[in-house]
């Protein structure tokens, strides 16, 4: 199988780089890649996937199967591919979505001896409104067995592990505008509400748990120093290990916001600006497929990712069905995400190689699901046991 696999990345290198080129050369926000869909779409097509786009409502989103006939489990890869403001493909998503179509080809090219389903989802808008949130509430992995993908990190490999569970909220503080010098009497202060909510927050702080993280910006303060405002926004991330902590931490969060519309008389308006996540569960039964087919291709240095800080919506798909979301480097500096600089890496020759051996290890694993049922019954196994602990 090994040499199978080796092959056929061979021959869809040129056009895998390719595909992960353009992206950079061309970055496009979540929910406006057009033409990263359509360049992701075309390729998928030309190896003999039926594609569904749009996908549940999403115009740049797309689903993308090749049945091979023969009974077996449905992998499924999924590809991101938007971009970030100003700093392009600063997450490396270009090459993510590259690698999980590569890894789906692979895949598919092993399909007909071997059986199951190949899908490839492409999922737009991971940096903010995820769409893998709206897919995984509309049932776009109900059928699927297991759900894997691989981020471009800097120096190593890392195992799947866990990510925090992420919600929003918005705080619109509306008091009274007034002279602040000639009548400050009269004016109620929103940007004194916005302050206070800050206060109260870290006031709180000591009695998070320690994994829980509150973290917020004001982003409408007021026009001038001379007026006094009377309509103030801020906006805070609010994470916990876990998304059964999150919603009491979340109360606590807007409780901190209403004592602050008390105190000042202003008027509280609360929403939420984009969609939260829920918290990554590796399925540690598929993770060692992958890893072990990692080890097969010569990737023997793979760290355990440690303590989890971000969130992602590849938690979501967690919650439904087996899922793994590893990391392979594309640079050998120490670069951090969500620069230009570490977009600039997805260029390097560095990194093309190991996107190729992730999604040659990504294909393997996938095939050893589909050829071992006994592998692919410890999978369903584990992820039965998490789903019961949470009823």
């Amino acid at each position: 199988m090994k040499e199978k696999v080796l092959k056929t990345a061979s021959e869809i290198t040129a056009e895998i780089t390719r595909l992960s080129d353009d992206l950079y050369n061309n970055p496009e926000l979540g929910n406006c890649e057009y033409k990263s869909a359509d360049s992701h779409v075309a390729l998928l097509k030309k190896y003999g996937f039926s594609v569904e786009r749009p996908y549940l409502g999403y115009p740049t989103g797309y689903r993308a199967e090749y049945r091979s006939g023969k009974a077996g489990p449905r992998i499924c890869y999924m590809a991101e591919y938007d971009a970030l403001p100003d700093i392009g493909h600063g997450c490396g998503h270009n090459m993510l979505g590259a690698c999980s179509i590569a890894a789906g080809i692979i895949l598919r090219k092993l399909a007909d001896e071997i059986g199951g389903t190949v899908i490839v989802l492409g999922t737009p808008a991971e940096e903010t409104n995820g769409a893998k949130v709206i897919y995984a509430k509309k049932g776009a992995f109900l059928d699927v067995d297991a759900a894997m993908l691989a981020h471009p990190s800097a120096k190593y490999y890392f195992k799947s592990g866990s990510t925090l569970a992420m919600d929003t909220v918005e705080f619109e503080f509306t008091g009274l505008a007034a002279h602040a010098a000639g009548e400050p009497e009269r004016g109620i202060n929103a940007l004194d509400a916005v302050i206070a909510t800050f206060n109260n927050i870290n006031a709180m702080r000591q009695q998070m748990l320690p994994d829980a993280r509150v973290h917020g910006i004001i982003t409408e303060g007021g026009v001038t120093p001379n007026i006094i405002p009377d309509h103030c926004v801020c906006r805070f991330y609010v994470r916990a290990a876990n998304d059964l902590y999150l919603p009491f931490l979340m109360d606590k969060v807007k409780n901190c916001a209403k004592g602050a519309a008390v105190a000042t008389g202003c008027k509280l308006s609360i929403s939420r600006f984009e969609y939260g996540y829920k918290n990554l569960v590796t399925n540690e039964a598929l993770s060692d497929a992958f890893c072990e087919s990692l080890e097969e291709l010569g990737i023997t240095d793979i760290k355990d990712p440690g303590e989890p800080a971000g969130s992602a919506d590849a938690g979501d798909v967690s919650h439904v069905c087996p899922t793994i979301h590893a990391y392979f480097p594309i640079t050998e500096k120490n670069i951090g995400t969500h620069t230009k600089e570490f977009a600039e890496e997805t260029q390097t020759r560095y990194a093309k190689q190991n996107m190729m051996i992730t999604a040659c290890g990504l294909a393997m694993a996938g095939a050893k699901i589909i050829k071992e049922p006994e592998r692919m019954a410890q999978i369903k196994k584990e992820f039965k046991v998490f789903k019961s602990k949470r009823l």
